[in-house]
This record gives C-alpha cells, sequence and structure tokens, in this order.
C-alpha cells in the first residue's frame, strides 16, 4: 500500500506529521512531529512504516490548501541536527542523460574518443542492473550538502554569488534512515529538484563536486512503498507569470541504466553511511534540464515540477544570496 506523508507546521498544533489523502486534505498522526520521529518508532516497534502510520492516524483532517500562515508545508524529511541529514546523488542514471553532459565534454576530445561520461554512462547500461543479486556497475556519485541545504516546498532557492549559474534538474529522490544496528532503511520517494551550477560543470568536469554544493528542493509528500517503474513528469520554467520553458521527464528503473537497488548498494556500502539514526536523501539523476536547451535562468523565476503518483506539485522561486562574508584566521 502507497502512502503519502508530509510534514507541516501549523500555527495551532506546531509541528505535524500527516497522511495526505487528497491534495487538499490530510489526516494527523498522533504522537509523532516528524517523520523521522515515526520511522524509528516503526523500527523500534518491529512494524512497516505503513502499519505505524495506520495505529496513529486520527479522525482530525488538516486543509493544507490553507498553506500559508496558519499551515506551512515542510520538507517531508529533516533532522533535528542538520549534520545528521545527508544529501546525495548519482547520475547519468537515465536513458538520454548522457546526451547533454557527452556534448560539455567534447570539446577537449579528438578522434572520436568516447569522453568520461559517456564511457561511465555506457558501463551503466551494460552493468547497471544485475540479474542475478550480484553487484552492478559503480556509478558517478557526487555529495551535496546536508541537512542545511534543503529548501521546503514553496522556499526559494538561493543562487550563490559566486554561481555561474543556478538551474533546475528534475528528479526522483530516495530517502533512508539508519536503524540503531547500522542498516539501512528505505522510507519513500519523493519529487526533487537537485539544482546545480551547470556552467561552471561545463568549464570543467574536474569542478563538477563544486557545481553540486548548492541548495536542494524536496517534496511536499514521502511517497512509501516500491517506485513505480515508469514515472513521466512535466518540468517548467515561470517567469513574471509566463512559461518560458516547458518539457516533459521521465522517471523510474524502466527509464533507467541502474536498477534503484544498485544505487542504494554503492552509496550504503562507505560505513560512514551507515551511522544509526542519521538520515540520506540520494537523488537518482534525470534527462531533462532547461540548460540543454539553451536557457538561462534569472533572479526570480519559479521552477514547477509535477510528476505522476505524486498528489502536490514542488515549486521554488530563485533568489540570490549575498556574498559570503567570512575571514580565515590563524589560532
Amino acid at each position: 500500500m502507497n502512502l503519502r506523508l508530509i510534514q507541516l507546521d501549523t500555527n495551532s498544533r506546531g509541528r505535524v506529521v500527516a497522511s495526505l489523502q487528497t491534495p487538499r486534505h490530510a489526516a494527523c498522526l498522533r504522537g509523532v512531529c516528524s517523520v523521522r520521529e515515526l520511522a524509528m518508532a516503526a523500527i523500534n516497534e518491529g512494524t512497516s512504516l505503513e502499519d505505524a502510520v495506520q495505529s496513529r492516524k486520527m479522525e482530525e483532517i488538516i486543509d493544507i490548501s490553507a498553506a500559508s500562515d496558519q499551515v506551512r508545508i515542510l520538507a517531508p524529511i529533516d533532522h533535528p541536527d542538520a549534520a545528521h541529514l545527508h544529501l546525495t546523488g548519482t547520475g547519468l542514471t537515465h536513458m538520454g542523460s548522457a546526451e547533454s553532459r557527452d556534448a560539455m565534454h567534447k570539446l577537449a576530445m579528438s578522434g572520436g574518443a568516447l569522453t568520461d561520461s559517456m564511457r561511465m554512462f555506457l558501463d551503466g547500461l551494460k552493468g547497471g542492473k544485475p540479474k542475478d543479486g550480484s553487484i552492478g556497475s559503480q556509478p558517478e556519485w557526487f555529495f551535496k550538502g546536508d541537512g542545511s541545504s534543503v529548501a521546503n516546498p514553496g522556499a526559494p532557492l538561493m543562487r550563490p554569488s559566486f554561481a555561474l549559474d543556478g538551474s533546475e534538474e528534475p528528479e526522483i529522490a530516495g530517502i533512508y534512515v539508519i536503524d540503531p544496528d547500522g542498516n539501512p532503511h528505505r522510507l519513500g520517494f519523493c519529487l526533487a529538484n537537485e539544482y546545480s551550477d551547470h556552467i561552471t560543470e561545463r568549464e570543467n568536469y574536474l569542478w563538477l563536486a563544486h557545481s553540486k554544493l548548492r541548495q536542494a528542493a524536496l517534496g511536499p509528500e514521502l511517497l512509501t512503498g516500491p517506485l513505480p517503474a515508469s514515472i513521466r513528469g512535466i518540468s517548467r520554467i515561470v517567469r513574471e507569470g509566463k512559461t518560458i520553458w516547458e518539457k516533459p521527464f521521465l522517471a523510474g528503473e524502466e527509464h533507467m541504466s541502474h536498477s534503484i537497488a544498485n544505487l542504494e548498494y554503492h552509496h550504503f556500502k562507505y560505513a560512514q553511511f551507515r551511522r544509526p539514526g542519521d538520515l540520506h536523501v540520494h537523488f537518482f539523476g534525470c534527462a531533462t534540464l532547461s540548460f540543454s536547451d539553451g536557457i538561462r535562468t534569472a533572479v526570480g523565476d519559479v521552477f514547477d515540477i509535477q510528476a505522476e503518483g505524486f498528489l502536490l506539485p514542488l515549486r521554488n522561486d530563485l533568489t540570490q544570496a549575498p556574498p559570503p562574508d567570512f575571514t580565515v584566521r590563524s589560532l
């Protein structure tokens, strides 16, 4: 059974975890104020997340369309200590995802040689979905930040003063918690805008790590259970009330060169990512970018991402961050 969990901040009750029933209405859960708390309770009780939800569901229904001063939708996962939530991802995982990346890096190539990006993508096609339970090809992997880099639904996405670009990446992310014995548990999936600096990446592929150290928007809802094999979505950019770019995108294993299980293995094989109590949000990649179509985002643009299976859209506007203000001092 698929459930849709959301976290809300309300004036009357403070933080609330609720089960989304319709795009407008959600049933409150008793005894928990965060999805992390709910997940840890399910682990301690030896039950499923769905059973933990059903045993806590209340009669009270919240009208989330009043999302304003009365009800504010939060990201579907967070941690009281932001350093214990890890934002990571894998790229070159979707059919077609290598095309734009390959074009960025071909300038320095000659004689028909494959770029490293295309070689990695082809390696994923060949060995990213092992059928016999063995370990598949290792994907590209990147680090985006910790919980302080998460933007709530409807909140601004900050473009750093030093950034050359700030563009959307519509995709699906997996959400995980580590139990007291160090075992990862997948709670479900959410829509995500992985939001990166593609100009910096294009200038030099070794700057990929720099280009990914940006915010990311999550939510609004956490979809429990298995991810559908094929998900169709729409990504658009709205400027001054008018849509300046719109394109469909595909997600789910049917459109991926790696299985989700393979991507999960190659993330959680590292012991530091199995620390009890920690949360992980892992982005599974995308193949549809406005940047590839020559769009240059501007402050004030609104990113709008919608997809099948998710009742609520993910919308965030682009804002400009002030220059960093710090001094490195010798002690």
